[in-house]
């Protein structure tokens, strides 16, 4: 069963402890989740409800503090495709599709002074990214949610790194 990234982070959350979808915002939220996942506010319920639809969750019956809503569990299949689909996001080398690189392969169209330009925005902006990640880890993250902050600033500095000397090689 295929799951997107959107379908495989909330199952993972609801593996990880039954929740209901406040909770998941707020979790998203606090580990920065939006930096490398694709899921908005307005679509965590509509993504539930997929899940509970595949027979994926299901809702525990328990309130939630006090309130009315619904806390979501995964089901018995819910571990195992999550399990499953985990395992082979961690394995396969997909390709990613960025749009720097098809920026860079229609670069000679763009005048220097503007490339210069779009490239110096391109630092900052990865400058401030690496400051927002570094300022969201969390001190008493477990292993799992630290390597997730790890791995996308190891990205960032290799971007940055790359990125200073192609300036410098068009400089």
């Amino acid at each position: 069963m295929d799951l997107t990234s959107a379908e495989l982070t909330l199952l993972g959350l609801l593996v990880e402890k039954p929740r209901h979808g406040y909770e998941l915002e707020e979790v998203i939220t606090e580990r920065g989740m939006r930096e490398w996942t694709e899921i908005g506010f307005s679509s965590i319920y509509y993504l539930l409800t997929k899940l509970r639809g595949r027979g994926l969750i299901e809702p525990t019956g328990e309130p939630a503090r006090g309130r009315a809503r619904k806390v979501f569990a995964p089901t018995p299949e819910g571990r195992r495709v999550c399990a499953e689909a985990a395992e082979a996001a961690i394995a396969e080398v997909r390709p990613v599709f960025s749009p720097l690189l098809v920026g860079l392969a229609n670069q000679p169209v763009i005048p220097p002074a503007r490339l210069r330009a779009a490239l110096a925005r391109r630092a900052e902006t990865l400058a401030e990214r690496e400051q927002r990640i570094r300022a969201a880890v969390p001190g008493d993250a477990p292993p799992f949610v630290r390597a997730i902050f790890d791995h996308s600033l190891s990205q960032l500095r290799a971007e940055q790194a790359w990125l200073a000397a192609y300036r410098e090689e068009l400089s």
